[in-house]
């Protein structure tokens, strides 16, 4: 009986010294996106700090795996070693609206095929209209949204399948009308749109929208987070203005292969809680457009929080038909 239950016994007594041990080189922090985009930016801010909590003189490097929306990386990360060393900074695209939309789905199951380690923080989109569009509120705008036949009014998006078609399909639903989509090959070309009158109104992140705002370029209106957002104060919720209980926002969470050792797994999430904390990093984040999460965050939380999101989408997708092509 002692012989059959020796392997488990040496593993448990092994893991508080593995986590001792590591990490044993650079732990690498992927990107499914582009240098210079809002998940690389997350990741090069949280970098540092997270480094200096894991502690042992840990280094955190970024490397950037581009392609289909973050779905690339994802299907590459779940394939590498459980030891720790390869981690991943993940958003709605490729975790939540991805798997519902893309045709025939991920090549991963977006909960099951990964460790779930922690939050890092929402972004809320902001709801914004040409200068020229004739409405200076979002009761007014909406009001003219909701009284014009199908298709009068365009919305201009970063693409097919983005957050931003999402949030103007999701106002297309509750107002029980339809608008001309104008998909563009980034959030900076949506915003030129939507300035040049070409797309009359669009639901961007409010970050990449931050200084066309300031600069009366764009109008924005609502914000489609629960609360106002610290960095704009003046501009309400979409939610308290004109659509009750709307509510939209992008988030990033840190995830890793699957199976990875539960002392590790404890080691980088109390990491990432510490690093959440810090007010000076959280004012950075703040700056980027994204609130730091401050609710529970451990991984069985992050995993319910993700298997809900999964779900929201899937629902949503399914309502408005749209479709994602490979």
């Amino acid at each position: 009986m002692l012989r059959r239950h020796l392997p488990a016994a040496l593993t448990a007594m092994a893991l508080p010294a593995l986590a001792q041990s590591w990490p044993e080189r650079p732990i690498t922090l992927i990107s499914g996106f582009a240098p210079g985009g809002s998940t690389d930016i997350a990741c090069r801010l949280i970098s540092e700090r997270f480094a200096h909590h894991i502690g042992g003189g840990a280094r955190v490097v970024v490397e950037n795996r581009p392609g289909a929306s973050g779905t690339v990386a994802a299907d590459w990360l779940r394939r590498q070693s459980p030891d720790g060393h390869t981690i991943m900074l993940v958003e709605v695209s490729s975790h939540a609206i991805a798997p519902a939309a893309l045709q025939g789905g991920t090549p991963f199951d977006p909960v099951g095929d990964f460790t779930q380690i922690g939050m890092v923080g929402t972004a809320p989109m902001v709801f914004i209209t040409s200068p020229r569009f004739p409405a200076n509120t979002a009761v007014e705008a909406i009001a003219r949204l909701r009284a014009a036949p199908r298709d009068t009014y365009t919305y201009a998006t970063s693409g097919v399948g983005s957050i931003p078609q999402l949030g103007a399909e999701m106002i297309g639903l509750r107002l029980n009308t339809r608008f001309t989509h104008l998909p563009y090959r980034s959030g900076g070309l949506m915003l030129t749109s939507i300035y040049q009158d070409e797309g009359n109104f669009g639901v961007s992140v409010l970050a990449s929208a931050a200084a066309q705002i300031r600069d009366g370029m764009v109008k924005g209106l609502a914000v489609t987070s629960r609360e106002r957002f610290p960095a704009f104060p003046d501009i309400p919720t979409l939610a308290e203005s004109a659509l009750p209980d709307f509510e939209l926002t992008t988030w990033n969470m840190i995830i890793g292969p699957p199976r990875m050792p539960p002392a590790i797994l404890a080691r980088l999430n109390a990491a990432l809680n510490l690093a959440t904390a810090e007010r000076a990093l959280a004012e950075r984040f703040l700056t980027a457009g994204v609130v730091m999460w401050n609710r529970p965050n451990t991984p069985d939380t992050t995993r319910a929080f993700l298997q809900s999101e999964v779900e929201k989408y899937r629902d949503l997708v399914a309502r408005t038909g749209l479709r994602l092509e490979r």
